[in-house]
């Protein structure tokens, strides 16, 4: 893959109004409902990343027709549960952990075998926590000795459903065992110690498949039922809203309008962390689409203070604090999180990587088992290395608001997984921003 680098100009605000890409996590999650679905499935604002064209480029080899994507349409004629056929080789999901761990329980129901593999980042992350509850059901999945992929699912299997407490709150994990149990005979029941997004039991419910939501924590589905297609509008990706909510907050004179940004409670944790600090955050015109609730959020520049970050707010913001973390760093005094180990699993250790590029800017920064200590200050400008992780690359360029100097972000070619055109859209906002390309 070709290396970037983003040069990022220090100083300017942010304004405008801007429509960010649509959910990532949506995107994935209509396709694979979409395939496994009784007839047409029609999806707008589907998110044209690498991550979401990997899940779709997966269901092309496995025999499904999908029409698109132009520009954000895409029609998926669904096989049925048992409708889909094997690939002639292994199913690469690029940089996608969502892919690769929704797919597992999916595949665990299949007929026939699967290999499922990744780019190198992908190959090193922990997978476990989708085979063994899977092996429970009487899936067999064969890893590596460390227990990530490559995958090899071995089809044929006869899954039971499990009633699973989940160790850690973890979306990817109670999405991929409801996935499975759409397979399994019985009831598969999951329980969750703290509340995460909920995209996978809307759009099933929206495919008019039958689930139980058991107070508020657990959620039961069986096996046996039939998905219907659908229409499916994906709103603006709040994790990709994030940075331009961060950017404006920190930069002084900056009024910025983002529109249809999907705010699904189980995601706004970004949104009531921000406030807390003292962020200037709007929600205008509230309204639902496709069982999603969205709403245009207006922001604008106010003088954030370092707080306690409360840990009931950690799985509803987890993949935004890349985003906070710069907010932290141009905040008055200090923030602190804790409960946030799952941020060292993800593309990169986000926590040491973040702490890193910090401390580089001249930030006091110092990183925990489970979280981060930040002492606001001023940011110099300087280098920093993203590891290949999109969303540290797109934090640090939002850091360049409040820097003294230029902020230089190397290894940013993973960007086009989460957020094409973040660059056209950032530059439209005010930011001052430059790509290199290098071998």
């Amino acid at each position: 893959m070709t290396n970037l680098t983003l040069t990022a100009e220090p100083g300017g605000a942010l304004g405008g109004r801007l429509r960010v890409p649509g959910d990532k996590s949506i995107s994935h999650r209509a396709i694979m409902l979409g395939a496994l679905a009784e007839g047409t499935t029609t999806i707008t604002g589907f998110l044209e990343g690498e991550d979401c064209l990997a899940t779709l480029r997966a269901f092309r080899a496995m025999g499904v027709r999908i029409d698109g994507p132009d520009q954000g349409r895409v029609t998926v004629h669904g096989v049925g549960l048992h409708g889909l056929r094997a690939p002639t080789g292994a199913l690469d999901m690029g940089n996608s952990g969502t892919s690769m761990r929704l797919m597992s329980g999916l595949l665990a129901g299949q007929a026939f075998d699967t290999v499922l593999s990744g780019d190198a980042s992908l190959n090193r992350r922990p997978m476990r926590r989708v085979t063994e509850p899977l092996a429970l059901m009487g899936a067999r999945i064969e890893a590596t000795e460390a227990g990530t992929a490559p995958l090899r699912i071995h089809g044929g299997r006869r899954l039971s459903g499990i009633d699973y407490p989940l160790p850690m709150a973890s979306a990817q994990v109670k999405s991929c065992l409801l996935l499975a149990g759409l397979y399994a005979a019985g009831i598969t029941r999951i329980a969750e110690p703290a509340p995460t997004r909920d995209h996978t039991e809307r759009m099933l419910e929206g495919f008019a498949y039958p689930l139980v939501r058991e107070g508020g924590r657990t959620v039961a589905i069986a096996g046996g039922g039939t998905l219907l297609g659908t229409e499916i509008d994906v709103p603006a990706d709040i994790s990709s809203a994030a940075f331009f909510l961060v950017g404006a907050s920190i930069a002084p004179g900056s009024d910025l309008l983002l529109e249809h940004v999907g705010v699904n409670p189980t995601r706004t944790g970004v949104l009531d962390i921000l406030r807390l600090m003292g962020a200037d955050i709007e929600m205008l015109n509230p309204r639902l689409a496709g069982g999603e609730p969205v709403a245009d959020l207006r922001v604008r520049h106010a003088p954030l203070h370092g707080v306690q970050i409360p840990e009931c707010l950690v799985p509803l913001a987890i993949d935004e604090f890349p985003a906070l973390f710069i907010a932290a760093a141009c905040a008055e005094g200090i923030t602190v999180l804790t409960g946030a180990e799952e941020l060292r699993l993800k593309e990169s250790d986000r926590i040491q990587v973040m702490a890193d590029g910090l401390t580089a800017l001249g930030i006091a920064a110092g990183p925990t088992t489970d979280g981060i200590v930040i002492r606001g200050g001023a940011l110099s400008g300087g280098t920093v290395d993203s590891r290949g992780d999109h969303r540290i690359a797109m934090s640090f360029a939002m850091a360049a608001l409040r820097a003294g100097d230029p902020v230089s972000i190397r290894d940013c070619a993973n960007v086009d997984t989460s957020f094409p055109d973040f660059v056209a859209l950032a530059r439209a906002a005010g930011l001052k921003l430059a790509v290199r390309e290098g071998a």
